[in-house]
């Protein structure tokens, strides 16, 4: 986590008039340090494993608050549980999810993003915001 990430969080924290408790720092310090796509509970668990005195519940919370501030970004991968990774100074991106062992692949491909720009603007749509999510198989689940 850096400095300015840091800033940002205790910033917009401040702004809703929301408590920055030790327990919300370090749960901010977990999604940061990590490019893994975890759902709340794993989340907690990484953080009991470090000793982190953290409630479920807090963990459950304070990833709303980090979702609904964009500090993270969330997806559904079909099995009823949010993923979630960190959205700080992270680059657009696409995933491939495979559905039997719920691996998750980062992609970007300029191709799509040009397809996507030509079917907005053949439909004469202002594109906002997108999310590709490919369900499949991995290579070591097909064979």
């Amino acid at each position: 986590m850096t400095n300015q990430n840091l800033a940002q969080f205790k910033s917009v924290f401040k702004a809703e008039n929301l408590k920055i408790t030790p327990q919300r720092l370090e749960v901010f310090r977990e999604m940061c340090d990590s490019d893994e796509h975890r759902e709340s509970e794993k989340i907690y668990l990484a953080l009991r494993k470090r000793n982190i005195h953290v409630s479920r519940a807090t963990v459950f919370r304070t990833m709303d608050l980090l979702y609904e501030n964009g500090f993270v970004s969330r997806m559904d991968i079909g099995d009823g549980k949010w993923r979630y990774e960190h959205w700080l100074d992270c680059s657009h991106h696409d995933h491939l999810i495979c559905i039997r062992c719920g691996r998750i692949v980062e992609f970007f491909d300029p191709e799509i993003e040009k397809l996507q720009e030509d079917v907005c603007s053949r439909f004469d749509y202002q594109l906002v915001r997108h999310s590709h999510q490919l369900f499949g198989m991995c290579k070591e689940c097909a064979d």
